[in-house]
C-alpha cells in the first residue's frame, strides 16, 4: 500500500539560489520543510556565493521563470506565494504577469535588495517595477531598514531631508505607513539593522473598523551572533507557510519571528563570514 507523507501547507517560492546553502531558495526551503509545508521553487537568478559574499549572479530568462510558475501552480497548487530576489524589472514584470491569473493565492513578499554582505541584489530601476506591479498585490511586505528606506524614496537626497533614513523606532513607525499607502495590505517593518540591544519589529497593517491602521510591535533581545545569513528569506517563508497553513497575520509572525530566533541561537558557525541559521527546528 502506497504510503503518503502529511503537509499542511504548499508554498510556491519564487527567488534566486544561494550556493552556501544560508539564505534564498535553500535558506526558504529548509524553513517551509522544518515547520511542516510542502515547498515548491521557481528560480529566478542562481549565485555563486559564501558567507563572505556574492561573487557571481548567472540570471534565468523570464520566461522559464514564468514557466516554472505556472507549472507547478497548475498542478500542485500553492496556498501561498513567497517571493525574494526578484533581480530586474522584467523578472518583476513576468511575476507580476504570471500572478495576475491566481489573484486568490496570498503573496508574502520580501524586497530583497541587497545581500548581507552589501552585493546589490536588485538593480535601481527594478524598484519602480516592485512598487507598481507586486507590492500592491502583496498581503504583506517584509522590509528590513534600508529596504524600507529605498521603497519610501529614501536614495532621494531632497526626501532624506525630510526625515530619512530610518534611525529610531518611531522612524520606522513612520516610513511604514508611508510603505502602506503604496497598496498593501499589510507591512512588516524589520528593526535588526537599528543599532539597540533589543530588536523590535513593527507589524502594520489595514484595519476593517475603522481608517486607521493596526499596529503591533514585536520586541525582543538582541541575540549576539555574526551568524545571520538569511535571516530575512527565513522569516518571510515562515510567514508564508503559516499563512498557507491558515493562520491569521499576527500569530503568523509571532510563530515566525520565534523560528528565526532560535535558528539564530543555535546556528552552526559555520563559515568565515556572515554564517547561516539553524534551519533544522522542528515542532514550531
Amino acid at each position: 500500500m502506497e504510503q503518503k507523507t502529511k503537509f499542511k501547507g504548499r508554498v510556491l517560492i519564487v527567488a534566486g539560489s544561494d550556493s552556501g546553502g544560508g539564505a534564498g531558495i535553500q535558506g526558504d526551503l529548509k524553513t517551509v520543510t522544518a515547520l511542516g509545508g510542502y515547498a515548491a521553487t521557481a528560480i529566478t537568478a542562481l549565485t555563486a556565493q559564501n558567507t563572505l559574499g556574492v561573487f557571481g549572479i548567472h540570471e534565468v530568462p523570464d520566461d522559464f521563470i514564468a514557466q516554472q510558475m505556472r507549472l507547478v501552480l497548475d498542478d500542485i497548487g500553492a496556498d501561498a506565494i513567497k517571493t525574494g530576489m526578484l533581480q530586474k524589472a522584467s523578472v518583476i514584470e513576468t511575476v507580476a504577469d504570471v500572478l495576475e491569473d491566481y489573484p486568490n493565492i496570498p503573496l508574502i513578499l520580501d524586497p530583497v535588495m541587497v545581500a548581507k554582505g552589501g552585493a546589490p541584489l536588485l538593480q535601481p530601476e527594478a524598484r519602480e517595477a516592485l512598487v507598481k506591479r507586486l507590492i500592491p498585490r502583496a498581503l504583506l511586505v517584509t522590509p528590513n531598514v534600508p529596504e524600507a528606506e529605498l521603497l519610501a524614496g529614501g536614495d532621494n537626497p531632497m526626501i532624506r531631508l525630510s526625515g530619512y533614513p530610518i534611525k529610531t523606532v518611531a522612524d520606522m513607525h513612520k516610513i511604514g505607513e508611508t510603505l502602506m499607502g503604496l497598496g498593501p495590505q499589510a507591512v512588516l517593518m524589520k528593526g535588526g539593522h537599528l543599532k539597540s540591544e533589543h530588536v523590535t519589529d513593527i507589524l502594520i497593517e489595514r484595519s476593517a473598523e475603522s481608517l486607521k491602521y493596526q499596529i503591533t510591535e514585536f520586541s525582543g533581545s538582541r541575540i549576539p551572533s555574526r551568524h545571520t545569513h538569511g535571516t530575512g528569506c527565513t522569516l518571510a517563508s515562515a510567514i508564508a507557510v503559516s499563512i498557507a497553513q491558515g493562520m491569521e497575520l499576527k500569530p503568523a509572525v509571532t510563530r515566525a519571528r520565534a523560528y528565526v530566533q532560535e535558528a539564530i541561537r543555535t546556528a552552526p558557525g559555520l563559515g568565515k563570514g556572515h554564517g547561516p541559521l539553524n534551519h533544522n527546528i522542528v515542532n514550531q
